[in-house]
C-alpha cells in the first residue's frame, strides 16, 4: 500500500476547506536528541496552555528575558516575540564586524536565544538594506519614524500581530523622555495597533493576503518596583526540572548577545519584573494575579467560553482535552507513556476541530479556535516526536552550493526509544522550481529501537536559483510522517547548520576601501583580488577591474584556472589614477566571467563565523572604495596602539602610511614607551585590556616626559576612574543624555587658533561634513580647568557639550580624551575624521 494513501486513510483530521485561517506560526527546529529529558519538558509543557503572549522591541537584547522565560519554559504560554531591526547600529564586542555584517550576526544570536526559550520570533526588518534599520542612538521617536517610515514599520508591526494573534502584549520600553528614540518608537505604535489591528479598514491589503482582524486583549508596559504595577511576575521562581529560576534561565539567552556583552550571572532568590496594564477590553481588577487574569488559559476555560455560546458537545471534547493535556504532564519523564498519552491527545484534538465545523459558532469564534488548535497540534507533533526519542539529521554532500548544480542530501531518522514507529516517509522540500529526486526509498513500514532509515535525494539547483540570504528561511527542510498508537504525526525539521547558494566565484578586493591622498597622486593603488571557487570540479574564471573614467588596471584581465571546489587563488593588480584626482568618493569594480563566458559584476562572499551563531554568510559587490581627499601626515612618527578589540582603526591608520605599531601586554608593562611619539588607547580599552589598570601610572608618566597620549571613548562602567587622567574626567552616566547623535549637528571649534586644528591639517567647518551615524558617545560630564576645551556641539534644542574634545599638557607631554565617534568615522573614510586624527597623534609640547 501506498504509504501517503494509507495516512490519509488512517489520519482522523478532516482539513477544512472553506473556513478562513490565519498562517500558523510555530517555529521548525532541528531534531538532534541532544538534550533528552529537558527537551521533552520543554515539548509537553506548552500543550495545557491555551494563552499567547508578544513581547515587542526594537533591537536584539531588548526583550525581557526572565518574564519570557518564565510564561513560555514556566507556564507554557505560546509566547513571541517581535524586533523591528537587526541591530546593524550596535557596537561589537566580539569582533570588528559593523553595519550590516554586525546585523546579520545579532540576528543569529537573537534566533538562538529566542530558540533557549521557546519563544517565536519575528523580525520586520527584511532586506539586508531595510528601512527599519539601526541607525544609531535616537533621542526620540519623530528621528526614528523619519528614517524607518512610520507607515512602513507600522504596516509589518500589525501584519504580525494578525499573523501571530496574542491574547496579551507587552512592550520592551516605557515611552518615557530618557528612554531610547527606538524604543520609544516600537512602543508607540504597540499602543497604537492595540485597537487598530481589529479594524479590516487598517492595512485591507492583508485580509487580501489571507490575514484576518485580530484584538489584542491586555496590553501592559515595564515600570521599576513601585506601587503603581498591576502584575508582579515572579521571575524569581525556582525551576526544579530546570534547576534554575527564571532569570537564570532568561540569562541564559541573554548570553547569547555576545556582541552586546550581555549576560549576567544571578543568585537564586525572589525577583519579580513589573508591569503596568496600559489597555484592555476586559475589566480588570487594581491588582492582577498575572497577564492573564480574565482571558482563558486551560483548555477548561475554553471549554466554559465554548459552552456560554452553545457550543456544548465541542466543550464537552475540550474537557477531556484539558484532561489529557494533565495526563501527559503527570507522565512525564517516561518516555513511553508520555509518547501515548500525546498521541491520545492528538485523537481529541482532531475530533475538536472535527467538532468546531459541526457546531454552530459564529465565525469569529470558530476561526479563533482553529487557530489556537492548529498551535496545538504543531506543538503536539514536537512532542510526539521528542517523547518517541526520534531524531532526524540533514546530511547535505556539501554546505555550499551554486546555481545550477546538482547535488545529494541525505536524510535520516533515528528510533532512540523503546516503541516502534509505523509507517515513516521522508519528504524533502525545496523552493519551488527546484527538484529533489530521491535515489533511494522514501517510505519505511517500521522503525525500531535503535534503528535508522535512511533516504538520498538528488538536488537539482536552477541556474536562476535566488542566492543566500541569511534573513530568509533555510532553502530546504524535511517533512517526517509517520504513526505511532494509530495516529499520524508530521514534523518539520530544518538543517542544523546553514545550507547556502553562492555564486560560483566569490571575489574579495583587499583593501576594501582605500584612502586615496591627493597629495600625492603619482603613487598607484595596489589592489589584491582573491577569487574562491564555489562550484564544483575545473574551470576557468576570467577576472578584470572596472575603474573611473580615465583611470586605468593593470593587467586589463586574467585568466585564473581552477581544478576543484574551495581552491583559492590571488591576483595582483595596479590601479593608476589621473594626475589630477579630485577630492571626492570613486569605485572600483570587479567583473567575473566563467566558462559559459558570461561575464557578470563579481560578488564578495564574507563567511561570518562564531561558536555561538554557527557559519552564516554576507554576500554584496566585489568592489573598493576610493576616497580622495588631501592628508598631511608628519614623517618618522612612530605610533603605538593599544586595541580593545573592538575597533580596527589602526589597519586604517596603517593605510594611509602612518607608522603604526600594535602594543601588547609586555610593552605596556614593562617596554620602552619613550620609543612612541603617540600612544593611542582604542575604544573602551581600560574595560578589556587588564594591563592598562596596572600600567596607568607608566602611562602618565610616558606623557610627564613628554609623550603624547591619545584616549578614546569609554562607557563609565569600563574601569573608567576619573583619576585615570591626568586632571580629572567623569564620564556622564546617563545612557540619553552624555552623547549627540545627529551626525550633522553644527560644530563650533572652541580654540580655533590651537595646534589641533592648524598642524599638520588646517581644520576647516567642511572637516565636520560627512560624518556618519552620529557625532560622540559617552561624553565627559565634568572635567578638570587643565585642560582646553576644543569643540561644542549638540542635539537640535539641547545645551551644548564642550567635553568631548578636551586636550591638555601634563609635564612635557600632551594628553587628549575624546568621545567623539571615531571608531564609525575612520572605517566610513570620512574625510574630516581622518585629518583630524593626524593632527591628533601629531601633537606635541
Amino acid at each position: 500500500m501506498d504509504v501517503s494513501e494509507s495516512m490519509d486513510k488512517k489520519s482522523p483530521i478532516v482539513q477544512p476547506t472553506k473556513l478562513p485561517c490565519p498562517p500558523i506560526h510555530v517555529s521548525v527546529r532541528t531534531m538532534q536528541g541532544e538534550h533528552g529529558l529537558l527537551d521533552l519538558w520543554k515539548a509537553i509543557k506548552p500543550l495545557a496552555t491555551i494563552a499567547s503572549a508578544m513581547n515587542t522591541g526594537a533591537h536584539p537584547d531588548d526583550e525581557h528575558s526572565a518574564m519570557l522565560a518564565y510564561l513560555a519554559l514556566g507556564r507554557g504560554v505560546y509566547t513571541t516575540s517581535v524586533i523591528a531591526t537587526r541591530g546593524e547600529g550596535g557596537q561589537n564586542e566580539i569582533g570588528c564586524e559593523q553595519g550590516t555584517a554586525l546585523g546579520i550576526i545579532r540576528t543569529r544570536e537573537l534566533e538562538e536565544a529566542s530558540s533557549l526559550s521557546n519563544v517565536t520570533l519575528g523580525i520586520l526588518s527584511e532586506e539586508l538594506d531595510d528601512p527599519i534599520h539601526d541607525f544609531g542612538f535616537s533621542k526620540c521617536a519623530n528621528e526614528t519614524f523619519r528614517k524607518w517610515g512610520e507607515e512602513v514599520v507600522y504596516e509589518r508591526l500589525i501584519r504580525k500581530i494578525r499573523e501571530l494573534r496574542p491574547d496579551v502584549v507587552i512592550a520592551c520600553f516605557e515611552n518615557e523622555p530618557t528612554t531610547h528614540g527606538h524604543h520609544r518608537a516600537i512602543t508607540l505604535l504597540t499602543q497604537r495597533a492595540f485597537h487598530e489591528a481589529a479594524d479590516p479598514d487598517i492595512f485591507p491589503a492583508h485580509m487580501q493576503a489571507g490575514l484576518l482582524p485580530w484584538q489584542m486583549k491586555k496590553l501592559y508596559l515595564p515600570i521599576m518596583d513601585n506601587d503603581d504595577y498591576h502584575v508582579a511576575v515572579p521571575v524569581g521562581e525556582y525551576d526544579q526540572i530546570y534547576g534554575s529560576s527564571y532569570v537564570q534561565l532568561g540569562e541564559r539567552s541573554r548570553f547569547m548577545h555576545k556582541t552586546q556583552g550581555m549576560g549576567v550571572h544571578y543568585d537564586e532568590g525572589p525577583t519579580y519584573n513589573y508591569y503596568r496594564l496600559d489597555e484592555s477590553v476586559t475589566p480588570a481588577p487594581e491588582k492582577e494575579r498575572d497577564f492573564f487574569f480574565g482571558l482563558p488559559v486551560s483548555f477548561a476555560d475554553l471549554a466554559q467560553n465554548v459552552a456560554a455560546k452553545g457550543g456544548q458537545e465541542l466543550a464537552k471534547v475540550l474537557h477531556l482535552m484539558h484532561d489529557a493535556a494533565t495526563d501527559v504532564l503527570n507522565a512525564y519523564p517516561r518516555f513511553a507513556e508520555v509518547a501515548q498519552r500525546v498521541h491520545r491527545m492528538k485523537a481529541l484534538l482532531a475530533s475538536a476541530q472535527q467538532e468546531v465545523y459541526k457546531s454552530t459558532l459564529d465565525e469569529e469564534t470558530k476561526i479563533d479556535l482553529m487557530y489556537r488548535f492548529g498551535i496545538k497540534e504543531a506543538q503536539l507533533n514536537r512532542a510526539s516526536a521528542e517523547a518517541l526519542s526520534l531524531v532526524v539529521k540533514i546530511k547535505p554532500e556539501t554546505g555550499e552550493w551554486v546555481a545550477g548544480q546538482t547535488t545529494t542530501v541525505t536524510v535520516t531518522a533515528y528510533n532512540g526509544g523503546a516503541l516502534e514507529v509505523e509507517h515513516v516517509q521522508l519528504r524533502l522540500r525545496v523552493p519551488k522550481g527546484w527538484t529533489a529526486k530521491p535515489l533511494t526509498p522514501t517510505a519505511f513500514p517500521r522503525l525500531a529501537y535503535n534503528q535508522t532509515v535512511c533516504t538520498v535525494f538528488e538536488v537539482a539547483i536552477p541556474a536562476q536559483a535566488e542566492p543566500f540570504h541569511p534573513y530568509k528561511p533555510p532553502v530546504l527542510d524535511v517533512e517526517v510522517l509517520y504513526f505511532a498508537f494509530d495516529t499520524a504525526s508530521t514534523i518539520r525539521v530544518e538543517p542544523d547548520s546553514r545550507v547556502a547558494v553562492l555564486p560560483p566565484y566569490a571575489v574579495t578586493l583587499t583593501p576594501s576601501d582605500v584612502v586615496r591622498n591627493t597629495l600625492h597622486t603619482d603613487e598607484a593603488i595596489p589592489v589584491k583580488v582573491t577569487l574562491k571557487q564555489y562550484r564544483p570540479g575545473s574551470s576557468t574564471a576570467k577576472i578584470a577591474l572596472v575603474v573611473p573614467e580615465g583611470w586605468t588596471a593593470e593587467p586589463a584581465f586574467v585568466d585564473v584556472p581552477f581544478s576543484f571546489r574551495s581552491e583559492t587563488k590571488t591576483i595582483a593588480f595596479t590601479v593608476h589614477t589621473t594626475p589630477q584626482v579630485t577630492n571626492g568618493k570613486y569605485e572600483i569594480r570587479a567583473m567575473v566571467a566563467g566558462t559559459d563566458g558570461v561575464t557578470e559584476v563579481a560578488q564578495d562572499v564574507q563567511v561570518i563565523e562564531y561558536p555561538h551563531v554557527g557559519r552564516t554568510y554576507f554576500i554584496r559587490p566585489a568592489t573598493l572604495t576610493v576616497q580622495a581627499f588631501d592628508l598631511a601626515i608628519p614623517k618618522n612618527q612612530r605610533i603605538g596602539y593599544v586595541s580593545s578589540g573592538f575597533d580596527n582603526m589602526d589597519k586604517y591608520l596603517r593605510a594611509v602610511g602612518v607608522n603604526c605599531l600594535n602594543l601588547d601586554a609586555n610593552e605596556i608593562q614593562s617596554g620602552d614607551l619613550s620609543r612612541y611619539d603617540t600612544i593611542i588607547l582604542g575604544i573602551r580599552a581600560y574595560g578589556f585590556r587588564r594591563e592598562l589598570i596596572e600600567s596607568n601610572q607608566r602611562l602618565l608618566q610616558y606623557v610627564e616626559n613628554g609623550g603624547n597620549l591619545v584616549v578614546q571613548y569609554h562607557k563609565p562602567e569600563d574601569k573608567w576612574k576619573p583619576h585615570l587622567a591626568p586632571y580629572p574626567i567623569f564620564i556622564g552616566e546617563s545612557l540619553i543624555d552624555w552623547r549627540v547623535t545627529n551626525e550633522q549637528s553644527d560644530v563650533r571649534m572652541l580654540a580655533p587658533d590651537h595646534s589641533m586644528f592648524l598642524e599638520p591639517n588646517v581644520i576647516t567647518q567642511a572637516d565636520w561634513d560627512g560624518w556618519v551615524q552620529e557625532r560622540s558617545i559617552y561624553n565627559p560630564s565634568r572635567w578638570g580647568s587643565e585642560y582646553t576645551e576644543l569643540i561644542a556641539t549638540s542635539d537640535p534644542g539641547e545645551p551644548e557639550f564642550r567635553g568631548i574634545f578636551l586636550t591638555a599638557h601634563y609635564g612635557k607631554g600632551t594628553y587628549t580624551y575624546s568621545s567623539l565617534a571615531w571608531f564609525r568615522e575612520i572605517p566610513q573614510l570620512v574625510p574630516g575624521a581622518f585629518r583630524l586624527f593626524v593632527n591628533m597623534i601629531s601633537q606635541k609640547q
